[in-house]
């Protein structure tokens, strides 16, 4: 019995590493922000990511998105994303049947990541943190924003897009104002790299 009581309190001493929610809209810079952080030690999960390799390695999910969006949505067994894209773009009821079938397998891979973390605070990356309302399961939040024909711009010269293309992606994500009333942090990405690297070394001085 002693041993086993040992065993409980080492696991009990065990910290669990708290999770800020790292998000922001279309050519913020969240990824940029999401770099310095793990230069700077901080792990950091990247759910959009994860989430284009679980719909490729997850059976079940893939059987459920075929169910929803039809054969097409997989291509040689492979994720179809400009097909499903197209599908859920002008349709908000498909496009919630959808995450509600991702989010759940991408939010059981993230707590087995979590088991797997020593530090201090982790980070979920996330563009819908606020609009899946993940951020309740959060210790806290930080939002990447910038001025909008920034963002524009950034994304065109990032994707190739037109402006008309980004504008109507950013017309269907939650405006930045609300988003800047529901984040506990904020970071402004107006200028350069290291104005950036700077304001996210600010950040982390007031969270910790």
């Amino acid at each position: 019995m002693e041993i086993q009581d040992i065993n409980q309190n080492q696991e009990e001493d065990v910290p669990i590493p708290k999770i800020i929610g790292l998000t922001g809209g279309i050519g913020s810079g969240k990824t940029s922000v999401a770099k310095i952080l793990e230069q700077k030690g901080f792990p950091v999960y990247y759910s959009d990511d994860e989430a284009k390799n679980i719909v490729n390695r997850n059976p079940v999910l893939k059987e459920k998105i075929i169910g929803l969006l039809g054969e097409e949505a997989y291509h040689n067994g492979s994720y179809n994303r400009t097909y499903v894209a197209e599908k859920v773009f002008n349709n908000s009821e498909l496009l919630e049947a959808l995450n509600h079938l991702i989010h759940p397998a991408v939010r059981t891979d993230f707590e087995n990541w979590v088991k797997t973390q020593t530090a201090e605070f982790v980070f979920k990356e996330t563009a819908i943190l606020f609009e899946l309302r993940l951020d309740k399961d959060c210790y806290k939040s930080v939002l990447i924003t910038a001025d909008d024909n920034l963002r524009i711009k950034r994304t065109m010269d990032r994707d190739g897009k037109t402006y008309r293309e980004i504008e109507a992606i950013m017309q269907k994500q939650m405006p930045e104002k609300e988003k800047i009333k529901l984040a506990d942090y904020i970071i402004y990405n107006n200028a350069d790299r290291e104005s950036l690297e700077v304001a996210t070394e600010g950040f982390l001085e007031e969270l910790k």
